[in-house]
């Protein structure tokens, strides 16, 4: 059993995974972006493309995602706030050398025809 890769202390398949596999949907935006972390440290790029937005999805290639996702090992996540439709968070990793890395967001999130879709981010 693989404790969650999103920090919440759950086994993965009883937290993230149900989302990954597109059994449920994220009831919210913050369960969304924790589920779009786990996506990121198990390479599951084609959730993190179903899970962009449509308006914004054109600026988020597959292949890119990818290369970001299995490049780096996955090492942590921080919620710092959470409202109703933005996460502000730091993701730690080791980049391909190694090093450690943190990426700040502020990502924002809309609900639309009943899931919940990551729109954009500032970093």
């Amino acid at each position: 059993m693989t404790i969650c890769y999103c920090g919440n202390h759950l086994p993965f398949e009883d937290c993230c995974k149900p989302y990954i596999d597109g059994l449920v949907k994220a009831p919210t935006a913050e369960a969304l972006m924790r589920s779009r972390y786990s996506a990121y440290a198990t390479g599951a790029a084609d959730y993190l493309v179903a899970t962009t937005h449509a308006s914004t999805r054109k600026k988020h290639k597959k292949a890119e995602i990818m290369e970001w996702s299995t490049s780096n090992k996955w090492t942590g996540l921080e919620i710092i706030q959470a409202t109703e439709t933005t996460v502000t968070f730091k993701a730690s990793y080791l980049d391909n050398r190694k090093q450690p890395q943190v990426h700040y967001e502020k990502s924002t999130f809309i609900f639309d025809g009943g899931s919940w879709f990551y729109l954009d981010g500032e970093y």
